[in-house]
């Protein structure tokens, strides 16, 4: 076939940039879609997907990949403080002595930009993998990179779309949540590029990677979205809650079962 004839790097960068598009596509789906009233009901959902992410996707590849595992959970560990500081940080550049978003009334359901900021930076250490193993993957077998971009592309889609509902929730606008989506989405191309160059030097960093990634969908989702979902104890809000978090859970669990990992 005449497009098996594509040197690696060229097929790199058309799948890195095809799941750029998807990501736009997704984004701009979920940002005419989401009504202001229900993106606290998203957000269950977006807490959900992250949390499937953590322990069905990053950290059994990081296992995966890892030839300590002990090394694995100590970075996990030592990314939820870093991200626990990193936020304290955010919150002091940003806060005066009595108005802060931090201090906001607690009946208030609104996220802290913080939450965002440490969602996209996850996201760029994530995407930033996921090209190295889409790198990876290309330098095996033309096929066998296909299949991975493929599968990688497939599970992004989910959680790109919590990343984004949880990007609206912090605060930020249709619009610029859409563009910070689409650039976080570019770091693939960037690890798929730079690993593509230098692989063997970066293949051993992938298990760390993917463990400091995993650490920032974990604290987000559990230190500041899950407190929020506790504003609403009523039972009808508690059972929603519930639900959607399991379809963001079932939903991760469904695309790893059809890409086969």
């Amino acid at each position: 076939m005449a497009v098996m004839t594509f040197s690696p790097i060229t097929w790199i960068v058309l799948v890195c940039l095809a799941g750029t598009v998807a990501s736009i596509v997704v984004s701009l789906i979920v940002s005419l879609a989401a009504h202001p009233r229900i993106v606290p009901v998203l957000v269950s959902y977006a807490i959900g997907a992250m949390l499937g992410a953590v322990f069905l996707d990053l950290l059994p590849h990081a296992f995966e990949h890892a030839s300590n595992v002990h090394q694995v959970t100590t970075t996990v560990l030592g990314g939820i403080l870093f991200f626990f500081l990193l936020e304290k940080l955010v919150l002091w550049r940003h806060c005066h002595e009595h108005h802060c978003e931090a201090h906001e009334h607690p009946a208030h359901s609104h996220g802290t930009k913080a939450s965002g900021w440490l969602i996209l930076l996850g996201d760029v250490v994530h995407n930033f993998v996921d090209g190295i193993l889409i790198a990876a993957a290309f330098s095996a077998s033309i096929e066998v990179g296909i299949v991975t971009a493929l599968a990688i592309i497939a599970h992004e889609i989910p959680q790109e779309t919590g990343d984004f509902v949880i990007l609206l929730h912090s605060g930020f606008s249709r619009l610029k949540a859409v563009l910070l989506n689409v650039l976080s989405s570019v770091a693939t191309l960037a690890g798929a590029i730079i690993a593509y160059l230098m692989l063997s030097g970066l293949e051993s960093w992938v298990p760390s990677m993917l463990a400091l990634a995993a650490a920032s969908l974990l604290y987000v989702s559990v230190a500041d979205l899950i407190p929020g979902l506790h504003k609403r104890p009523e039972l009808k809000a508690t059972g929603l809650q519930i639900g959607m978090i399991l379809l963001g859970v079932f939903t991760i669990q469904v695309v790893q079962t059809l890409i086969g990992e």
